[in-house]
């Protein structure tokens, strides 16, 4: 089977792109809108429409398989390639890409994928945006042109050795996060809640009495309204380095505030997600290890989660070989191609550490459809529930097509 055309439009993602270096220089606030002069190249406003494009490759039998080309919301931030917008880049798609994709053979994704992550125009590689949505395409195309799930070609060409089940779906609250706590317990989400604390004094708290008080009050609310008497989420909170912030990156008080946290969420098991962040890929490493072997050491059951400056395979390799976190946020936009994603997880697997398949709200739901089917057939410990910060959306778009590979599996059994 082969591609014999290729199709981009533009589209819209699930959330938007966030000028974080405006955002952290102190913009304000009115309503959704920030308020001030963008500080990043290619922002036209601190908070603007979030931009996809989606790649279409027409098959030779004239099935099509299609992938979301989707940027972070932070774009252009702490290393990223610049702001995604779609009239910048469908040019580029179609003057330097759709000719070396027409006429391919579907026969590996691996190889396609490998190919196509690693192409250079000009010299440089493919903006990480592209190089995520052409390879989306490609598993699709390749699934399409043998008749089986995405899923099932991932676990086949990378010989991951396991049988495709559900696994536990991860949903994000934005800053809402106490209506959208009681929509995740509702439905049962089997990892909760995100909750952006990002922001000590408002947030965590100048002594993390803020985040204490959250957690004591999710809680009570599980245990309040879950549907189910056998519903054990996990708590897995986003703290975008606010407890370093708060405790000066003091290990020791660190753990000690750790281990309150424990205590107060249990029966529930706690992550907590970006500890601290010391501005630097070697400085992260080095005290996240600290932390994680400390809170081993003291037998303090609060799982750490590695997200800043873990953007590229190779970063998750580093943390991963320095036990610098208990699990690892794989954000899939910033890999690239999707082939990394699978090879990240796989090795979070092979070294014993919780892979989770992460990525961002401002996404698309093929995107996220496509990705879920990756987490399954590495066995993630986690998939995030994407696009956007409702829950509902995306805990269905991420739910539903996981019901459907399972059923199409199940199938063929």
């Amino acid at each position: 089977m082969k591609i014999v055309d290729v199709v981009c439009s533009p589209g819209l993602t699930g959330f938007y792109f966030d000028d974080q270096k405006a955002i952290k220089q102190g913009a304000g606030h009115d309503g959704l809108f920030y308020v001030g002069e963008p500080a990043t190249d290619g922002f036209t406003s601190i908070r603007q429409a979030g931009e996809s494009i989606s790649v279409q490759l027409i098959l030779e039998d004239g099935q099509v398989a299609f992938g979301d080309c989707a940027a972070v919301q932070y774009s252009g931030a702490g290393g990223r390639d610049p702001l995604f917008l779609a009239a910048d880049f469908i040019p580029v798609i179609e003057k330097h890409i759709v000719p070396q994709l027409i006429g391919k053979e579907l026969n590996s994704f691996k190889e396609l994928a490998e190919e196509f992550d690693n192409l250079q125009v000009e010299g440089k590689r493919l903006h990480t945006a592209i190089r995520y949505g052409i390879t989306q395409a490609l598993l699709d195309a390749v699934a399409k042109s043998k008749h089986l799930t995405m899923a099932e070609v991932v676990k086949e060409e990378y010989n991951t050795g396991i049988d495709i089940n559900r696994v536990p779906i991860f949903t994000q609250s934005g800053d809402d996060r106490y209506n959208n706590a009681d929509k995740m317990i509702i439905k049962g989400a089997d990892v909760l809640p995100h909750g952006l604390f990002n922001n000590v004094e408002e947030k965590l708290g100048k002594n993390g009495e803020k985040l204490k008080d959250y957690v004591a009050w999710l809680r009570d609310r599980i245990q309040k309204y879950k549907v189910e008497e056998n519903y054990n989420p996990v708590i897995h909170i986003d703290v975008y380095g606010t407890i370093g912030e708060a405790f000066g990156d003091d290990v020791e008080v660190m753990v000690n505030y750790l281990a309150e946290l424990e205590e107060i969420a249990k029966p529930y098991k706690l992550r907590i997600e970006g500890p601290m962040d010391v501005g630097s890929k070697d400085g992260q490493i080095k005290i996240m290890a600290e932390l994680t072997a400390e809170l081993d050491k003291r037998n303090i059951n609060v799982e750490i989660v590695a997200d800043e400056w873990c953007n590229t395979l190779q970063d998750v390799k580093d943390f991963v070989d320095a036990g610098a976190a208990h699990m690892i946020q794989v954000k899939t936009p910033d890999l690239g191609g999707i082939n990394n994603t699978i090879e990240a997880l796989i090795y979070c697997e092979d070294n014993k550490k919780g892979a989770y398949c992460g990525g961002t709200c401002n996404e698309t739901n093929r995107s996220a459809e496509i990705l879920t089917n990756i987490g399954m057939a590495c066995a993630a410990d986690q998939v995030l529930a994407k696009p956007g910060m409702g829950v509902d959306e995306g805990l269905m778009i991420v739910n539903n097509e996981m019901n459907r590979v399972m059923a199409l599996v199940n199938r063929r059994k």
